[in-house]
């Protein structure tokens, strides 16, 4: 058997073996692999030189593929469910006393709700969700808050 065929069988067994492995560092091996046997038949080098254009076209494969694999498999994940409320705006609909619970609608929805404020958020007070705790809404005064409260006073 020639030398560039046990090179291009190396290289499809690696290609194999990654469909069931993950991340791609057989992917490299194959295809630094094939291209060595495709070298070896075009230009008939020696074991040294098979062995060197291996490790370097495995190396260079190996960082294109590094590259690949961060955008396909990355930690960039949306938050989904409840955790998606973080961040949001909503409207106070009943009073949240310091330390009681009021309620809050997002979205559409409504949702039972502590302040973090130091303040009484009054109704239709303009909040964001700072935070989950359970089933109720952590929540701040919205910074963009600039319009009177239902008894007169300005928000800050």
């Amino acid at each position: 058997m020639d030398p560039w065929m046990i090179w291009v069988a190396i290289g499809l067994i690696c290609i194999i073996i990654e469909i069931f492995t993950p991340g791609f560092l057989f992917m490299s091996f194959g295809i630094g692999a094939i291209i060595t046997g495709l070298f070896e038949w075009l230009f008939t080098i020696g074991i040294p030189y098979q062995i060197l254009v291996f490790a370097i076209v495995t190396f260079i494969v190996f960082l294109f593929m590094r590259k690949i694999s961060k955008k396909i498999i990355s930690d960039e994940t949306e938050s989904s469910n409840v955790d998606a409320l973080i961040g949001k705006k909503g409207t106070v609909t009943k009073e949240i006393p310091v330390d009681g619970r009021g309620y809050v609608k997002i979205g559409g929805e409504v949702w039972s709700a502590i302040s973090e404020e130091t303040s009484n958020l009054q109704k239709n007070d303009k909040v964001i969700v700072a935070k989950l705790e359970g089933n109720k809404l952590i929540v701040k005064l919205s910074k963009d808050q600039n319009q009177k409260t239902s008894h007169g006073q300005e928000v800050k």
